[in-house]
This record gives C-alpha cells, structure tokens and sequence, in this order.
C-alpha cells in the first residue's frame, strides 16, 4: 500500500508544478501581470527558471507561484506541497516545530509556511447560514489570555470567539470579538445568517435581545439548570457547535498551546476549513488538500504583515 505522500508531486520540482499549474489554470496559463490568456509560451532553455512563461501581450515573465502564498519563497514548491497535505490533513493542526523536524526547513520559515497557508484557508463565503429555516447553532468561548489584560475572574482578560455552525451544511465559521455583547454579535448574525433559520443559542441574555430578527425563531437550552438537550423536542441542542469548539481547543491548547490575537483569526480559519470540509461532508485528506489549493491565488502574506502586531 502506498504512502499518501508518495505522489510524484511532492517529491518532485516538476511534477509539482505540473500539478498546481493544473489546478490554478484548468483552462491554460494566465498572466498575473496583465491578465491574459493569448500569446503565453512556456520559456524552454537549460538555465531557465523552472515553470516559466512569458506573456507576449504585456512582454513579463511569470511563474504560477506569482501572485499566490508561494510567491518570492524560497521553499521549493514540492515542499510547500507536503506542508500543505500535512496541515490540511491533522485533524488538531500542526505546530511549526513538527513541520520544521519533518520537512528540513528552518523553524522560522515553517512558521511563516504555516501562516501563509492558514491564509489560503480563510475564505470569503457570503452565502448566508440556516437557508431553508434550518437550525444554526451560536456560541462564544474564551481562550488565552490578551496581551497586556489585567488577570481577572471569569473571562474579562481572555480571547473571545463567536462561532457558527450550520447543521444543514455542517459548516463552520468563526470570529474573533471584542466583547461579548449585543454590539458585537449582532452585525456578524445578521451577516451570516439568514432570517429564515432558527437560531439554536445558549440562555445567554445577548441572544434573547438578537433573537427576534429571525423568523424560524430562537431556541435556547439552559446549561446552568444542567439541561444539554431538551428532552420534549431532542432537536434542541448546542452539542454541534460543543464539539467545534471541542476540536478547536484541543489544537489550541495541546498542538499550538500559544497563540497572539493579531494571528487568531488565521487560526480560526485553519479549523473552520478542515471543519467545513471534514469526511463527514465527502471530504479526505486528498480532496481538502486540493480544495485548499483553490484558495491561494491572491492570498500573498509577507513576514512583515505576518509578525506586525506580534
């Protein structure tokens, strides 16, 4: 039986790029520079940069890296695509010290990797939870502590995340907030969630005040009265977006252990990403491999814009 990473393309510079050229231009090479498709021809010759067009509209050379996360890296492509398998394939993520161990590459080139590739995985989806009245479940939790917060009982000095998870479509999507309140939630419900769903909350008093603009209504188990389903109507019930959260403190606090909250959104879309497309909605470690190379095109992270604010 073969390895999953036994495919030529991450063992080989060539093949590598064969295969993204594949899935970034399914129609033919474009130029970045100009954006056209007529008149680009491959340059050929022995010193030649590997997987190099020009563009005979515009007279730029161009490579498929350009205008992608790959672009002006050094990391051979073949490598960034076994990073990309390995984290889109971890259920609880990696750390940036198993990817420097296991792909030979410097500690501070797997992190900056890692960021990079966490940008291919935010997307920018604006079709609306709970279509069709469906159920879409919402919480918060706390996770972390903010730099400079004064120590405190309860939540007040940690991170704080609204989710949202659409039981229909088994998809994620995450936020990092300011303040658990009316003004912070409800401009991201009305957002991503449409007036027709149900909205599937907690007894929290935000949600009894948001509730209303739904018209599916708003449901809410009582957790302090030690109610996790509501035995007349077992419908009602947070334990899908419980579980999100579940997977996503376990990466947090067991793989990563430390994270800033100038790079918790990137990190919000790592997990919503293999969430959103786990094997329960037909998705392996190929397939959300592939999909993911989807999203790098227009998603350059420079380490300048990566550390500011760290």
């Amino acid at each position: 039986m073969a390895s999953a990473l036994s495919a030529p393309h991450f063992h080989n510079e060539d093949a590598a790029f064969a295969y993204v050229e594949a899935r970034v231009w399914p129609e033919g090479p474009i130029c970045p520079h100009c954006g056209g498709v007529e008149r680009i021809s491959k340059m050929q010759g022995q010193s030649t940069r590997r997987g190099l067009y020009k563009c005979y509209q515009c007279r730029k050379p161009f490579t498929v890296r350009m205008g992608t996360i790959f672009e002006s890296s050094h990391v051979p492509l073949h490598i960034w695509l076994q990073a990309m398998y390995l984290i889109a394939g971890s259920k609880k993520g990696i750390s940036s010290n198993q990817l420097h161990r296991t792909l030979g590459v410097t500690l501070k080139t797997a992190w900056f990797m890692s960021h990079r590739i966490r940008e291919a995985m935010r997307t920018n989806d604006s079709d609306m939870f709970g279509t069709g009245g469906g159920f879409v479940e919402v919480d918060e939790t706390f996770i972390g502590t903010e730099k400079g917060a004064v120590m405190a009982r309860g939540y007040i000095h940690k991170m704080k995340v609204l989710a949202l998870v659409d039981r229909d479509t088994g998809r994620s999507r995450a936020h990092v907030i300011d303040w658990v309140d009316t003004a912070h939630i409800k401009p991201i419900l009305q957002a991503n969630i449409s007036r027709e769903a149900k909205l599937m909350t907690d007894e929290h008093h935000v949600y009894k005040r948001i509730g209303g603009m739904f018209r599916g209504g708003n449901f809410a188990i009582h957790h302090k009265a030690g109610e996790y389903v509501n035995l007349a109507n077992r419908a009602l019930h947070t334990n899908t977006i419980e579980g999100y959260f579940s997977i996503f403190k376990r990466g947090m606090r067991g793989i990563y252990q430390h994270c800033g909250k100038q790079h918790l959104h990137r990190y919000l879309a790592e997990f919503d990403f293999r969430y959103s497309n786990r094997q329960a909605n037909g998705f392996d470690d190929a397939a959300r491999a592939n999909l993911l190379l989807g999203g790098i095109v227009g998603k350059r992270l420079t380490y300048q814009t990566a550390c500011a604010r760290a």
